[in-house]
């Protein structure tokens, strides 16, 4: 399925595969950015003010005005989120299966115009004209990490999907690669001119959008490239691009049309039907949708390391064993007892079980009580004597005051 929206306000759902059209609309104002959802039967639209949710029929379903000028978006799938930056530099993330706001913080830049998200962690990376990349989760309210990337402003973000590699560009022409685990530089290219998109595909290829030249990097992330794997121009301006999954298609978007590009080695040819089904049928995408929720992340698992929620927390777990020592415990003796048969209808097997259990309580009692006193006594033999408090001589021998 294919989803186009464009700047005049042109939104329009098709099957890529059958170019059928599912529907066509304008919306009458501005669109900034769209998202397809769980499922290709909704997806959102960034508008002038709001965001609108519309289904594949083109009906509007919600109109949500706590997003308001929103720039950019992105859809946390496994998570239900919709993670939107906004002019004003505002950062939000909306549940979509309840209609929660689960966190929106202001990231004190003015406009938050490169967004992306690791699909490995659910983080979502910013680019700010100062050359930085800072890095949020809905659970802090300041970035979990913020690299300098660049001596000029970022102007796209990408990650690949297994969330090793991260690519960058600037408006200096410059290229980078990075591993976002470690944090290092891995590979610098220089660009012919300043990037508007980048997208990584499946099998790792890089697609660049400059101007009206499309270039498309292969194995560049582990070795250096002289030379793109392929290149092609367009007679419009390019806006975005995407590379289309388990096809050997890339997708591009200009200010003329639309326009599907040949990339051989671009997509996986093995798909998980549990995961992704491109043939999936109407039954099917019901239970999908229903295990999914089911199976629904919460928010507060996104950080920069998903392995450490099933760590143990060793301090914890230590402090937690000592408490446990500390408290008394005596364990009770065994008892044989065998009750006094009594004449005139007391000696029923419930009155001779209700009195074998009252034994039984009265002799544990005096047990723990007796274990209890040597315990303290063969504490004070260690610590020594006691030392006297003033008020002792108001005591009487027995311990009580009089």
């Amino acid at each position: 399925h294919l989803l186009l929206g464009g700047k005049r306000g042109h939104l329009a759902v098709i099957d890529w595969m059958t170019k059928k059209l599912f529907c066509e609309i304008n919306v009458m104002e501005s669109i900034h950015d769209v998202k397809w959802l769980h499922n290709p039967t909704m997806f959102a639209t960034a508008q002038k003010d709001w965001v609108y949710i519309y289904d594949n029929k083109g009906i509007e379903l919600h109109c949500i005005k706590k997003l308001y000028q929103v720039i950019c978006m992105e859809f946390l799938r496994y998570h239900f989120l919709l993670a939107t930056s906004s002019e004003k530099g505002f950062l939000s993330w909306l549940d979509i299966s309840v209609g929660k706001m689960i966190a929106q913080y202001f990231t004190k830049h003015n406009r938050l115009n490169v967004l992306a998200q690791n699909p490995y962690n659910g983080v979502l990376l910013t680019g700010h004209p100062n050359g930085t990349v800072a890095m949020w989760s809905p659970n802090t309210n300041e970035p979990l990490a913020t690299m300098l990337c660049h001596p000029h402003s970022v102007r796209a973000i990408a990650v690949n999907n297994d969330g090793r590699y991260m690519a960058t560009c600037a408006s200096d022409r410059s290229m980078k690669i990075w591993d976002i685990r470690n944090l290092k530089n891995l590979q610098s290219y220089r660009l012919h001119s300043s990037a508007n998109c980048i997208d990584f595909s499946q099998r790792n290829l890089i697609g660049i959008g400059m101007g009206n030249v499309v270039e498309v990097y292969k194995d560049c992330c582990t070795t250096s490239v002289e030379a793109p794997y392929l290149c092609h121009t367009i007679n419009g301006t390019i806006t975005d691009i995407k590379f289309c999954p388990y096809e050997d298609v890339l997708g591009v978007g200009h200010n003329i049309g639309f326009t599907s590009m040949l990339v051989p080695g671009s997509g996986e040819p093995n798909f998980d039907a549990f995961e992704t089904n491109p043939f999936m049928t109407k039954k099917q995408r019901r239970e999908t949708e229903v295990k999914s929720l089911l199976e629904k992340i919460q928010p507060e698992f996104i950080t920069l390391n998903p392995e450490e929620v099933s760590r143990v927390d060793v301090k914890t777990l230590q402090n937690k064993l000592a408490e446990k020592e500390k408290i008394p415990y005596v364990k009770p003796q065994k008892i044989d007892i065998e009750p006094r048969k009594k004449t005139k209808g007391k000696s029923s097997s419930a009155k001779l079980i209700k009195r074998k259990n009252k034994i039984l309580d009265q002799e544990k009692r005096r047990h723990v009580v007796r274990a209890l006193k040597e315990k303290e006594s063969a504490g004070k033999k260690e610590g020594g004597e006691k030392k006297k408090a003033v008020l002792d001589r108001f005591r009487s021998k027995s311990g009580r005051p009089k």
